[in-house]
């Protein structure tokens, strides 16, 4: 029963976390011991196909040789999970390669006999779907080694092999179009950067640097997304993807939190505090990247990489939070300050200013981990680009209010030094506490 119990667990898990993959891939399994493993998840049309290519196939028992039909693959849809889940729920020893429910590939008694052990052939895929690809091993107490060489494609009007799941082949094109804007982006803020030299800071030129990185890591994501889609391969734009998407990832965060703190445009240099934010952000960052490429690179059949997916999320929630506390002592030292120096204009434009940075990062937090995983999760699988659309969307918005709200101009929120305005700025004051 709790191999059972396990199997629910890790069909119901899997299903959530893991979205469609693609490319060719090739990997091996070593000695395990998992009654199911899932290799890949894919969107297939009516034109789609199913390559599997097995070898050094070995299967060691602690007792009688299993039975090779007990072990093989197998597609199954989102759609057919609850009925299998059923099906393992009322019998404990129910092996899922006799379901009914599944669309069962081969087993190990279609192999060629031994030293070679191997199989392959390519599967038509005619009903339109989400598929998962599984290993099954309903042999108790086996082990099994083999090289596993997949490839799962639709074939466009022309014939041409498309390797991309069905609700990713726009991903390419998208992606483009966003790193279009982002260089035009980039143009427009070295434009105002050199008309406003005189009140340029140091945090601007940080803030070039991460549109620049930005721009970069989404044409390498096009690339990455166009070779897949036409050879099933990379052909190494995805090192580039990784490589950018790390300082692309680091900028962002350093960028939120020293402009939180109001380092180079309010003062010179950083507290300690603020110091120690930026020491346990950077290497978490580190960390998350790490976490992110095994995740890209590898898939679901490895044994930890549900564990990696868990570090990824607690690391991105921490380094979230992490980046709120710089903007909320800003906010509460200028509180303090208005109370003391007299300047009561230019202190309620800043309080009003940090607290907007504040509200519009909450937004774009909560936007992009919340609204668009549940995107993912509700989209049907032929539009599962709309969770990408609507995250760059999101954050280019975020850009841009970001950019606008702390841009280098001679007379902005900063320098509001109106004297007509400074008895109502500090009747206002008086009366607005400013809480979060």
């Amino acid at each position: 029963m709790g191999k059972t119990a396990f199997t629910t667990v890790v069909l119901f898990l899997l299903f959530l976390v893991c979205p469609s993959t693609a490319e060719i891939k090739s990997l091996t399994i070593t000695s395990d011991t998992r009654p199911m493993i899932l290799l890949e998840k894919f969107g297939f049309t009516h034109t789609g196909h199913v390559t599997i290519a097995v070898s050094e196939v070995s299967v060691v028992a602690a007792a009688t040789q299993p039975d090779p039909s007990r072990l093989g693959f197998f597609l199954l849809n989102e759609e057919s999970l609850l009925q299998v889940l059923i099906e393992i729920q009322q019998n404990p020893n129910f092996c899922v390669l006799d379901s009914r429910y599944i669309t069962r590939l081969f087993t190990f008694r279609d192999l060629s006999p031994p030293p070679t052990a191997s199989f392959n052939r390519s599967y038509p895929v005619t009903s339109p779907n989400e598929f998962s690809l599984f290993f099954a091993n309903c042999a108790p107490e086996s082990s099994v080694s083999m090289a596993i060489h997949t490839e799962l494609f639709n074939l466009d009007a022309d014939g041409s092999h498309d390797y991309l799941s069905a609700g990713q082949t726009q991903l390419p094109s998208l992606y483009f179009l966003f790193s279009l804007a982002y260089f035009a982006f980039l143009a427009i803020w070295l434009y105002i950067c050199h008309t406003n030299r005189l009140s340029l800071h140091r945090i601007h030129l940080l803030m070039a640097s991460l549109l620049l990185m930005k721009a970069l890591n989404l044409i390498c994501a096009a690339e990455d997304k166009h070779y897949v889609k036409v050879t099933g391969t990379p052909h190494g734009w995805d090192i580039l993807f990784y490589i950018f998407q790390f300082i692309r990832v680091v900028l962002l965060f350093t960028v939120i939190v020293l402009i939180g703190t109001g380092w180079s445009f309010l003062k010179p240099f950083l507290q300690e505090r603020e110091k120690k934010v930026l020491m346990v952000v950077i290497p978490l960052q580190v960390l998350a990247n790490l976490a992110s490429v095994i995740i890209g690179e590898t898939g679901p059949f490895i044994k930890d990489w549900v564990t990696w997916n868990q570090v990824f999320l607690l690391v991105d929630i921490i380094c979230c939070c992490a980046i709120i506390f710089p903007i909320v002592w800003s906010i509460r030292s200028l509180r303090e300050t208005s109370k003391t120096d007299g300047k009561a204009a230019r202190n309620l434009a800043k309080l009003t200013l940090f607290r907007q940075f504040y509200i519009v990062v909450i937004g774009y937090l909560y936007f992009t981990r919340i609204v668009v995983f549940a995107l993912k999760t509700i989209a049907a699988y032929k539009y599962q680009w709309v969770s990408n659309l609507a995250e760059e969307t999101a954050s280019l918005a975020f850009y841009v209010v970001m950019f606008y709200m702390f841009r280098p101009v001679e007379r902005n929120e900063y320098f509001v030094l109106d004297e007509e305005e400074e008895e109502a700025a500090e009747i206002a004051l008086k009366e607005e506490e400013f809480e979060l």
